[in-house]
């Protein structure tokens, strides 16, 4: 029989995610460590990933269960589009995503999803590892870090805030969560924004500019 200490741990994501509606567009942004047990496995993890050319998503959770399920949510999304010709609305996309948990529910992948989306009107919406659902109308946080980075957000997060301020907001509640959970850090911070021009991510130098602010 393995000993605890001879059984590989998986890599993880402690992480703090954000995910926010703008007038504009919505910015989803995290951090950067991944950790094997107590091992800090990396410095550099990508958490901020695009599906398609107007949704984007974050993950927190097991990495080898985020990245299966990446690969199965792309290749999905591509079928649609050469079945309708057209891209998915941000909200069938998002009932996509869910009914691929909940068929996994009682062996579910170990992730907590935040999923952000332009087609109409930003939409941004959280998944939980069973499946469920929830469409939130003004922010979202995922991750160990999270209830650091509620904070920051409850307190500077106003309607109608536009990217440009809701960048800065996300910068601010993730950098505070890094600065009290252990599980979340790494080098930086990555941002993206997703608008009527479709997903793009915020310039590295952009990005260290507001951290400094």
């Amino acid at each position: 029989m393995l000993k605890d200490a001879e059984i590989p741990k998986k890599i993880e994501t402690g992480t703090t995610t954000v995910g926010m509606i703008c007038s504009d567009g919505v910015v989803i942004g995290a951090e950067k460590k991944a950790t094997m047990g107590y091992l800090v496995a990396s410095k550099k993890a990508e958490k901020v990933r695009q599906l398609d050319n107007h949704i984007g998503m974050t993950i927190a959770g097991v990495v080898g269960d985020a990245q299966a399920l990446e690969r199965y949510i792309k290749a999905e999304l591509r079928l649609y589009h050469l079945k309708e010709k057209r891209p998915i609305k941000i909200e069938a996309a998002a009932n996509l995503i869910s009914n691929m948990l909940y068929a996994r529910r009682f062996y579910p992948y170990i992730v907590q999803l935040v999923v952000g989306g332009y087609d109409t009107k930003p939409r941004l919406f959280s998944f939980a590892p069973d499946g469920s659902l929830i469409e939130e109308d003004e922010y979202f946080s995922s991750g160990s870090g999270s209830p650091m980075a509620f904070g920051v957000l409850e307190n500077g997060y106003k309607k109608g805030i536009d990217v440009a301020r809701g960048k800065k907001l996300i910068v601010d509640a993730i950098s505070s969560a890094v600065q009290r959970d252990i599980a979340s850090g790494g080098e930086g911070i990555d941002l993206a924004v997703i608008d009527a021009n479709g997903f793009r991510r915020v310039p590295v130098s952009e990005v260290e500019k507001l951290m400094k602010k």
